[in-house]
């Protein structure tokens, strides 16, 4: 066992739930309508201008035999999107311009405004899954004491982190060269988010 699957696993066992294998953890998905979230360039942030913000709502269950992180980092981990972290979103607006990103709710509520300034708030809550393509502004606006949140990135793409309007000239023109990914985070490679983010 790596050091890496000791630590995950010691972590896991301190939030009280085992963690889950491949196979478990996709037996936990459901089976979900994608919410399509389109934002235009505000001067601040860009957003993508092509593919939009996509949301699963309930996607994934979390029982409580299991550590609800260790479930999206498995299940994110299995369909490709790695480099996965645990943590809260910043209370102030970013994006990232050379990578897509996935947030996967494990524990609580937060009000999450998409899009910079001119976008839209969405209050997620544990099960849910947002997939951001490059570009998408995210910003927590308020959130509960237990809030927990699973980031992961794609495979392709390079992880940087953008706040000004100086970042923004050199972001329209990375942003639309972030590939597609090969995988739905969530559902896979047939899931709704390779449809939603049509190549072309």
């Amino acid at each position: 066992m790596s050091i890496l699957q000791s630590i995950k696993e010691a972590d896991g066992q301190l939030t009280g739930g085992a963690r889950p294998g491949t196979k478990q953890a996709a037996d936990l998905v459901r089976s979900r309508k994608a919410n399509a979230f389109r934002f235009a360039d505000d001067g601040l942030v860009p957003n993508h201008p092509s593919w939009p913000l996509v949301v699963y709502r309930g996607a994934v269950r979390l029982p409580d035999d299991f550590d609800p992180a260790a479930v999206l980092e498995e299940l994110f981990g299995a369909n490709g999107w790695g480099n996965s972290w645990r943590n809260g979103i910043y209370d102030y607006v970013h994006y990232h311009s050379r990578i897509h990103e996935v947030l996967g709710v494990a524990r609580g509520t937060a009000k999450v405004r998409f899009g910079g300034k001119k976008g839209r708030t969405l209050e997620l809550k544990a099960g849910d899954v947002a997939v951001l393509p490059a570009g998408t502004g995210h910003q927590c606006i308020s959130a509960s004491d237990d809030f927990l949140v699973v980031g992961a990135y794609p495979p392709s793409g390079t992880y940087d982190e953008c706040t000004t309007t100086a970042d923004h000239a050199k972001a329209v023109v990375t942003i639309p060269r972030v590939g597609r990914p090969r995988k739905d985070p969530v559902h896979g490679s047939k899931g709704p988010l390779l449809a939603a983010w049509t190549k072309g």
